[in-house]
């Protein structure tokens, strides 16, 4: 399974965003130092249910894409020849 490590920036941008979720919604500071903590627990022990749904979310498309070219080609057949048509 991939690493679910966030780049600097990536990371940084999450950062602010639980500071001010916290300030916002429950009118409480968090240092930015505890906010990395709570990311940290979010990436660790939440983090792989919302990858794993990606990865069913993206097998899901790629499954009815597949579909999709399978009956463009069927309707590509001609009939009579030798073969399935």
């Amino acid at each position: 399974m991939a690493d679910t490590a966030l780049s600097p920036a990536e990371r940084d941008a999450a950062t602010d965003a639980i500071v001010a979720w916290f300030e916002a919604e429950l009118g409480q500071e968090i240092g930015r130092f505890d906010a990395g903590f709570l990311l940290d627990f979010f990436l660790k022990e939440i983090g792989p249910m919302f990858y794993n749904r990606a990865l069913y979310d993206a097998q899901a498309i790629l499954s009815k894409r597949l579909d999709s070219i399978s009956e463009a080609i069927l309707d590509l057949e001609k009939p009579g020849g030798i073969g399935p048509g």
